[in-house]
């Protein structure tokens, strides 16, 4: 018998033994760091190598070390491809021991990075990736979300503007998930303030001749014109529409998913008077314009919403890191929810059970020419929107992490 307590004994301890080694080898190496985007394609300007430099500025300002470790940041271009993103992400995690990924940008690809870093349990980051699904359906523990979405983009602004006497919309959408997804929660946002969308046409991607398009939504009379759709559909979208002049038409052009690099492409003359909602611009205060200051000096171009998340993110990963005193993803991604998030932009910001940054949003209106006081003064804000009503509410949630 005593043979046999002495033998129970034994295992035990080597059981905490191996416990305390498997946490201890958990947090041998530095701390290694991977921003996964597009570098070179459609969405580089408003991701890419800016979210690159948008995460070395939280290390350095961070102090470039954490649990006494130097902290290691590697960089990949994942060309819009779902297959390359996956098979980088993979890479990374189990044989280059990187600990989070950051930004990803695309939502085809960040599904499928997501559902990796939930097996490897490894921390994933999206900055720029739209979807709200990385919070809904698709949640995950090791997943936070820290820009716009697409429920963002579809819900504060449409009732806002309909609640202010926009009631009637016409809906022009993209002809995939994503423009689907923006149509329907953008009809589900306007009837529930009370308007009604009076007409809508789908179009296929990459469409470069919208004036069909566009004649019908201005034969229907709406007070709105919703653009469901992004990248350069926006942009030619906005192109044609300043060329036909539907604006003094007493029309208003809503661009749903406008981001700063596309209002920049543009330029005022054309893109003056769209109204879009954002969470980040530059010149929001004292502080954004201070990192804007620093940003732009070593980037030649202002950080676009993308670009600010995937420093947020980093920053408070590495605080949580340091907090924890472990690199343990488990602990830290508890660490990073119990934390308030706070950087030149984030004032107390909350992270939600679902992964869900809930910080607020804003609705801004691209200047006229005569009203911009230098190359970078492009929007004007109209209004600062909470995160509660800016973020899907916990009662419409898919999300299982959400529910008792």
């Amino acid at each position: 018998m005593r043979i046999a307590r002495t033998c129970v004994q034994l295992a035990a301890a080597a059981a905490m033994l191996g416990t305390g080694l498997g946490a201890r080898a958990a947090d041998e190496g530095p701390v290694k760091i991977g921003v996964l985007t597009d570098m070179t394609g459609f969405l580089s300007q408003a991701l890419g190598p800016g979210s690159v430099d948008g995460a070395r500025m939280a290390i350095e300002d961070f102090g470039g070390q954490v649990l006494g470790k130097k902290i290691e940041l590697v960089h990949a271009d994942h060309q819009n491809k779902p297959d390359v993103g996956l098979a980088t992400a993979r890479k990374w995690l189990e044989s280059d021991n990187v600990d989070a990924i950051a930004d990803i940008g695309n939502s085809a690809v960040g599904m499928g990075v997501q559902e990796l870093a939930r097996s490897k349990k490894k921390l994933v980051f999206f900055a720029g990736a739209s979807s709200s699904a990385f919070t809904g359906a698709a949640c995950s523990p090791y997943g936070t979300q820290w820009s716009h979405d697409s429920y963002m983009f579809a819900n504060a602004l449409p009732a806002r503007l309909t609640q202010k006497g926009d009631k009637n919309w016409y809906v022009l959408a993209a002809d995939f998930a994503f423009g689907q997804a923006l149509a329907a929660d953008t009809t589900k946002s306007v009837t529930g303030a009370g308007g009604k969308v009076v007409g809508s046409v789908r179009h296929p991607p990459n469409t470069s001749d919208f004036s069909s398009f566009l004649l019908q939504a201005s034969a229907s009379k709406a007070n709105a014109v919703a653009l469901a759709n992004a990248t350069t559909d926006t942009t030619n979208a906005i192109k044609q529409w300043n060329e036909f002049q539907m604006g003094g038409k007493g029309q208003k052009l809503v661009a749903l998913a406008l981001l700063l690099s596309d209002v920049k492409a543009l330029g005022l003359p054309v893109a003056q008077g769209t109204v879009f909602s954002t969470v980040f611009y530059w010149d929001l205060d004292d502080k954004t314009r201070a990192f804007a200051k620093r940003f732009e000096a070593r980037n030649k171009f202002m950080p676009t919403e993308a670009h600010a998340g995937t420093y947020s993110a980093v920053y408070h990963y590495l605080q949580a890191v340091k907090a924890a005193g472990t690199k343990d993803p488990d602990v830290v991604r508890a660490k990073m929810r119990e934390l308030p998030v706070n950087d030149f932009y984030s004032d107390n910001v909350k992270i939600r059970a679902d992964g869900r940054v809930m910080r607020k949003s804003y609705i801004a209106q691209v200047k006229a020419p005569a009203e911009s006081k230098g190359p970078w003064d492009l929007y004007n804000i109209l209004e600062t929107i909470p995160p509660e009503q800016s973020w899907r509410p916990v009662a419409e949630s898919e999300c299982p992490l959400l529910k008792p």
